[in-house]
This record gives C-alpha cells, sequence and structure tokens, in this order.
C-alpha cells in the first residue's frame, strides 16, 4: 500500500524543515502515521490478511521508535508532531 505522490509530497511539504526534506524524523513520522492509517481500513475490508497485518505492526513498531528518538532530541519538536498528526504517544 504505497502513497501516491502527490499526498507525499503535500506531507514532506508540511512537515519538513526545508525544500525536500525526506529524512527527518518528523516527516518519516508523518508519511508513516499516512501508511498505518491506509492500512488500517485496509484489514478493516480483509480480515484475514496476515501478511499486511505484520507489516502494519513493523510500521507502528518503527514509528514508536522514531518518536521515542524524537522525544529525547528535542522535546517541543515531538509535541508538535504529535499534536498535528493526534497521535496517543507516551
Amino acid at each position: 500500500m504505497a502513497l501516491d505522490q502527490e499526498l507525499k509530497a503535500s506531507i514532506v511539504a508540511k512537515y519538513g524543515r526545508k525544500d525536500g526534506d525526506t529524512g527527518s524524523a518528523e516527516v518519516q513520522i508523518a508519511l508513516l502515521s499516512e501508511q498505518i492509517k491506509t492500512l488500517t481500513e485496509h484489514l478493516k475490508v480483509f480480515k484475514k490478511d496476515h501478511s499486511s497485518r505484520l507489516g502494519l505492526l513493523k510500521m507502528v513498531g518503527k514509528r514508536k521508535k522514531l518518536l521515542t528518538y524524537l522525544k529525547k532530541s528535542d522535546y517541543s519538536r515531538f509535541t508538535s508532531v504529535v499534536e498535528s498528526l493526534g497521535i496517543r504517544a507516551k
């Protein structure tokens, strides 16, 4: 379940620190959040798609690690990303 280019470009433009920034933690968290949202809707329809469920769990784990890193490195950016995405993070 890949994101279309327009959606990905808009996310990069919104959360990137500079033009074309795809490597910062904020952009990666936002892209993973959108993929998680899409895959969750897919799994509501196709309940027996276990390979996609495994991919979803891996994405959630990766996003959690990135959020932990961002929280340790720059707490103000962490809070702004969590608020704008509506993520429940500890």
